[in-house]
């Protein structure tokens, strides 16, 4: 099959500056997170930003790489510009890959893709991970997902679901061994007719209380799919101890 890796490097982050170019064993953020998608089986990688410094440096290390505007208000509308660039036609597959995941496996990028080729009811596909550990259950920086029996998502929230009534009725709250929690986590196939609808519409209710951009999809009648993922995927880059994690991983060989 056939899809394209688009990656959103921006410059302005509020919590590390220029976060796109902090070096890691020698070689800029970005460069490592376009080798990653590059190993995968993506006909094609593309990196998108709105800053000239990261556009001259993906230049440089052999990159394709499009400008967009500074003003999008999210990473889909940035997406979209993209696509619209790049003319791809609106049955094609696009896999967004952020910028700041590193150690992203080129195993999970082939697998959110072959989900939504092989799921035609979908305009979007993702990945989340089984959780084993209560505090992340009641964690509102971990979404959770829940999904029917074919795998379609019937909702995203920073809240606990599904909620076991009975097991944590009393004062001790455990995590049941059999109930199906699952973290979202965010990596995204995309059909590109579904980005062209996606910017037309407002805001939803949900999305501006649950701050989680993909209920906008949901609630305008857009089926998700949602996938255990094959493959462990390891945390991005948001702080300067994740950035260190990474380039001890990369420094280690791992």
């Amino acid at each position: 099959m056939s899809y394209t890796v688009i990656i959103p490097a921006r410059f302005a982050s509020s919590r590390l500056p220029g976060k796109p170019l902090l070096d890691i064993a020698g070689k800029p953020m970005i460069q490592h997170v376009w080798e990653r998608a590059c190993e995968s089986d993506a006909s094609r990688v593309v990196i998108a930003t709105e800053d000239q410094r990261v556009f001259d440096a993906c230049q440089g290390f052999g990159a394709e790489v499009v400008m967009t505007l500074a003003t999008h208000e999210s990473g889909t509308d940035r997406l979209q510009e993209v696509v619209s660039h790049l003319q791809l036609g609106a049955n094609e597959i696009v896999v967004n890959v952020q910028g700041d995941e590193p150690l992203i496996p080129k195993a999970a990028i082939a697998q959110v893709a072959a989900n939504l080729a092989a799921n035609a009811g979908a305009s979007i596909a993702t990945l989340g991970e089984a959780i084993d550990d209560i505090e992340v259950v009641f964690n509102p920086n971990a979404v959770k997902a829940v999904a029917d029996n074919l795998g379609y998502a019937l909702y995203f929230s920073r809240a606990p679901m599904p909620w076991c009534r009975d097991e944590w009725a009393g004062e001790e709250v455990k995590l049941p061994s059999s109930a199906p929690f699952l973290r979202h986590i965010g990596i995204y196939a995309y059909r590109v007719g579904f980005l062209h609808q996606f910017v037309s519409w407002p805001m939803g209710t949900l999305e501006r209380f649950e701050k989680l951009e993909q209920l906008r999809a949901m609630e305008n009648g857009v089926r998700i799919h949602i996938a255990e993922a094959c493959v462990a995927i390891p945390g991005g880059v948001d702080t300067e101890a994740d950035l260190q994690l990474v380039r001890d991983v990369v420094a280690a060989g791992r």
